[in-house]
């Protein structure tokens, strides 16, 4: 499975020291923790790239359409390009599965496990975004504006349906999942 293979890289790269260290007891637990937080951190980094790019594209699409003098649908761009960004930054800025020692809420290593998996489901949902952005751009670069309405729809269900894992994925760290 994906989150397996990204999980090794980030274990195959520690130093010697850091494999030495693994033989203190209970720091290889730890040092656990730790690789899955750096593995959760370069998934969500990839999605925020998807997103930052498809919002990109979506800016170039707005001014197309406005170029082209193609009002109707520039309005529900600008709420999606808005909630675009505001989606990437939350994962952007998101907790990697870290709690301190003294936090009332403990991440556990199963928790992380499946933090993972929200991740790379997230990361199949960006991709899915991307490819719609990119094909939207080639259509509007094209001026072929005659499904735009359709397609920012077909967007604005999308990143909606990647905030709502996003969220999901908040539950289990916080640990209040339904």
């Amino acid at each position: 499975m994906k989150e397996k293979s990204i999980l090794k890289k980030v274990e195959k790269e520690t130093s010697r020291t850091e494999r030495i260290a693994g033989a203190i007891p209970g720091f290889k637990g730890y040092k656990q923790k730790e690789l899955r937080r750096e593995a959760d951190r370069l998934i969500r980094d990839n999605i925020y790239r998807k997103l930052a790019d498809a919002k990109s594209n979506l800016r170039e699409i707005f001014q197309r359409l406005a170029i082209n003098k193609v009002t109707g649908p520039m309005g529900e761009l600008d709420r999606v390009v808005a909630k675009f960004d505001r989606v990437a930054e939350l994962i952007n800025h998101a907790p990697s599965g870290y709690s301190g020692f003294y936090n009332a809420v403990k991440i556990e290593e199963d928790d992380l496990e499946r933090m993972i998996d929200f991740d790379l489901k997230m990361v199949e949902s960006a991709k899915e975004i991307e490819t719609k952005v990119k094909q939207f751009k080639k259509d509007a670069l094209g001026d072929n504006f005659e499904s735009a309405s359709d397609k920012i729809g077909e967007l604005r269900v999308m990143i909606e349906d990647l905030e709502s894992s996003f969220n999901e994925r908040k539950e289990v760290i916080m640990g209040v999942e339904i």
